[in-house]
């Protein structure tokens, strides 16, 4: 089943007028169980309006702190995001799943490169990265552009400078701003320009041992395109999607009739059938399994599970490489079966 643990608010901080830090205690007891990697997310559980909500926020703290801390920006029309803004004290406890997610540093002894482009909360896991990478070595280097549309709106301002002022040959920021004009600062959104500028001037004679981005998926695609132009490996490029484009459920359209379902969680067997136009993470809900979920929409990376026989089609993929497609991880969220038989696996992911 997905594994919620109750833990409790310690500090709640204002991180621009739309944005808070929330910060939550970690028992002795759970020091285990929410250990992890710089770069992941937690999943929270809370019920809104009489509907249980389930939202995935990245961490921004640093693995070695006995504290998980997320930013959590207000967007349009997110309930949690809203009450969390507006309504969450200190003292509150919040039902919390362990981290999770492979948008991931992992260190070594070498010296290493690295460089994130973010744009607004996409900032949230690059603090993870970027205070880890700092640390994992005392020559390792950490290059960050940073879009926004202001000053005020830029989240984790004030230690994004405090890591400048403390790492002052090994962290570099560049601010891009949208709405202002800001001296020393970058005006626009992050484009080819902005990577070009990176790559061919300021930073021409670095040779970048990983390139993290996160944000908007448009920011991640052109960044991607660009640094690809530029001749940088795929495989150096990692990202994270907070946004995703919507797109036309077109599986459907020749799918009929029914598919018996077989689903294996925490070792126990589930089995029914269900209509093959239905996305198999809601059928799988719909039977009261008690299936890891988050976001819902094929940006997170929690409902992921193995076909062990059978098969299913994705309407959307941006999280699973080729590889992991062809040993039969799907996004059960987005997943539609194809056959009269379906079994998945997620204890085996």
């Amino acid at each position: 089943m997905a594994e919620f643990h109750s833990l409790t608010v310690s500090k709640i901080r204002p991180l621009s007028p739309n944005a808070v830090a929330v910060t939550f205690d970690i028992p002795a007891s759970l020091k285990a169980n929410f250990s992890f990697e710089a770069g992941q997310y937690i999943t929270i559980k809370h019920p809104i309006e009489g509907k249980e909500l389930r939202r995935a926020y990245s961490i921004s703290s640093k693995p070695t702190e006995e504290k998980i801390t997320v930013g959590i920006k207000k967007v349009k029309d997110g309930k949690f995001s809203l009450f969390a803004n507006t309504e969450l004290k200190e003292g509150d406890t919040l039902e919390v799943m362990p981290p999770m997610g492979r948008f991931i540093f992992a260190s070594n002894r070498r010296e290493q490169r690295i460089a994130a482009f973010a744009a607004g909360s996409g900032i949230t896991p690059i603090m993870s990265i970027a205070q880890t990478v700092l640390e994992a070595n005392d020559t390792n280097r950490f290059v960050l552009v940073y879009g926004n549309q202001s000053p005020e709106e830029t989240m984790f301002h004030e230690e994004i400078l405090e890591l400048r002022d403390k790492y002052t040959d090994r962290f570099f920021v560049k601010f891009s701003f949208s709405r202002a004009q800001v001296k020393d600062s970058l005006f626009g959104r992050i484009e080819t320009s902005t990577v070009n500028y990176i790559l061919k001037n300021v930073f021409s004679d670095t040779n970048f041992d990983s390139f993290y981005l996160c944000g908007p998926e448009s920011m991640i695609n052109q960044v991607t395109d660009t640094l690809k132009a530029n001749g940088v490996p795929e495989e150096h490029i990692l990202f994270e999607l907070f946004t995703t484009t919507e797109v036309e459920d077109e599986v459907t359209e020749d799918l009929e009739g029914k598919t018996s379902v077989e689903v294996t969680l925490d070792d126990e067997t589930f089995n029914f059938d269900m209509d093959k136009k239905t996305l198999v993470l809601d059928a799988v809900l719909k039977e009261d399994i008690d299936a890891p979920y988050s976001c819902q929409g094929g940006v997170c990376s929690t409902c992921i599970a193995r076909v062990t026989e059978g098969k299913a089609e994705m309407v959307k993929n941006q999280i699973l490489t080729d590889s992991e497609i062809e040993e039969g991880f799907i996004l059960t969220c987005q997943s539609h079966p194809l056959t009269p038989v379906l079994k998945i696996d997620y204890d085996d992911v």
